[in-house]
């Protein structure tokens, strides 16, 4: 058999790139809604060594450096937000600068700034241009990806005007959802006995929040097994809360803003468990998968530092309708008896089995026949976390502004992102054993991201023959 040589395209260069308003509509129409958007040319890439590539090396998920840009930056939002919220949130403009090798805001940076302010400034946003505009990746400012992400996501209607009518609707509701579903029983059995007259003029003063015995139901009762009891139900979550609450404290140590002491650290985890469970409670065929934490986190985060005050304040509200919409794509890989079915996780390793194969035969063939190193060993979590253990915070966000641009879906994107993730260290993998190759897959090395996501842009085309 003759083996599929790597398409020239895999050895081309290494190319990587170097406001508070009174309405959150407005804030986009000093921008000309008529102009036209120049497109968008990748720039060229500078000379590169196969998968070993010359940038210095990019922190990873197991190293957690200090990060003066949590711990010291006071005054990236200072005109936004108050001082005690500016010491624990993560420059915006940092964290694109990551993307690039240097700390400078390059031209192609201010361009595409540029070209989605313009987009958004339109009465009725180009949902395909702004896709083709933000798969490029989003430069931070002026909350453009807070914004972008809403679009893409579908939160925020294509039709500006019809914004705030839209969130009003979706945050009242929220606020329902929590109201009936974060209640203790005992907070219910009260309000019960307020709407059922229990509580009259006559009865005593330290007997009015008690519910006498003769009027507690079956299904009232704190020790009834019924079905449809409340406190029977509420033991059964009991389980639940407590393992989204050690999640919850274990998402990003490393990060200020979601860990420690501090009263926003804290604010940011009750967030975080509020929409985790008001989510397991409203799907309660899936309920909460360990890990579900992990992707809440960069929707929260990205919603919180909006710079418009309105949306950062309910930032919880709508990042719950955006996680619930990001997981409608993913739901199946966390349903345990959906793994074998067509839309199980087992299929889609499949499909990045079969994805690998004709783009890279050879290496194909070296991974899951020579050495036996099968898709389930490493990218079960590259997949159901969407590569958010991989990368370092800031990189991850980059590569969602790309799953989220793709009009097939964020999934399509994924699993060439995590076939491209393979191909960038094909030398290193046909060089190793069993041993060696999951070793370096499980704990992804450091990677130009812009890279990645052009290799992975590549792989669209027609497989190498």
């Amino acid at each position: 058999m003759v083996k599929k040589k790597v398409p020239d395209w895999l050895n081309s260069s290494l190319w990587s790139s170097t406001t508070t308003t009174s309405s959150y509509t407005d804030r986009f129409d000093h921008h000309s809604s008529t102009s036209a958007s120049p497109p968008i040319d990748p720039p060229t890439p500078p000379a590169t060594t196969g998968d070993e590539q010359q940038n210095p090396p990019r922190h990873h998920r197991n190293y957690h450096p200090q990060k003066p840009d949590i711990r010291e930056d006071k005054h990236s939002r200072s005109s936004i937000v108050n001082d005690s919220i500016s010491n624990y949130s993560i420059s915006n403009n940092k964290i694109d600068n990551r993307i690039a090798d240097n700390n400078e805001n390059s031209a192609e940076d201010n361009s595409k700034q540029a070209l989605l302010l313009t987009e958004l400034s339109r009465k009725v946003i180009n949902m395909g241009e702004l896709r083709r505009i933000a798969s490029q990746g989003i430069p931070d400012g002026a909350g453009i990806r807070s914004t972008v992400w809403k679009l893409l996501l579908g939160y925020l209607p294509p039709d500006r005007s019809l914004w705030s009518s839209e969130l009003v609707k979706k945050r009242s509701q929220y606020k329902r959802f929590k109201e009936e579903l974060l209640m203790n029983p005992s907070e219910i059995t009260r309000r019960l006995e307020k709407t059922t007259g229990i509580d009259n003029d006559g009865a005593k003063s330290e007997s009015r929040c008690v519910l006498s015995r003769s009027k507690i139901t079956h299904g009232e009762h704190p020790l009834s097994l019924g079905k449809s009891s409340i406190w029977n139900q509420f033991f059964q979550d009991s389980e639940i809360i407590e393992q989204i609450d050690r999640d919850v404290k274990r998402t990003h140590p490393d990060m200020l803003f979601f860990s420690g002491d501090s009263s926003f650290a804290k604010s940011s985890q009750e967030a975080l468990r509020n929409i985790l469970i008001v989510f397991a409670k409203l799907n309660p065929g899936i309920r909460y998968v360990q890990g579900m934490n992990e992707i809440l986190a960069p929707l929260f985060y990205v919603f919180k530092n909006d710079p418009d005050e309105e949306m950062e304040a309910c930032a919880e509200a709508d990042t719950f309708f955006c996680f619930v919409e990001l997981l409608s794509g993913f739901r199946d890989h966390f349903c345990q008896q959906l793994d074998n079915s067509v839309v199980g996780i087992r299929s889609t390793l499949t499909r990045l089995s079969q994805l690998l194969k004709e783009h890279d035969e050879e290496l194909w063939r070296h991974l899951e026949v020579t050495t036996k190193v099968n898709p389930q060993f490493y990218a079960f979590r590259w997949i159901t976390l969407l590569l958010t253990q991989e990368f370092n915070f800031a990189d991850s966000i980059h590569i969602w502004d790309t799953l989220l641009s793709d009009p097939e879906g964020p999934q399509e994107t994924l699993l060439r992102v995590c076939c491209a993730m393979l191909i960038l260290v094909r030398r290193r993998l046909l060089a190793g054993d069993f041993t060696s190759i999951l070793k370096l897959l499980q704990h992804y090395p450091p990677a130009n991201i812009s890279h990645l996501l052009y290799v992975a842009n590549k792989l669209r085309g027609q497989p190498s023959r």
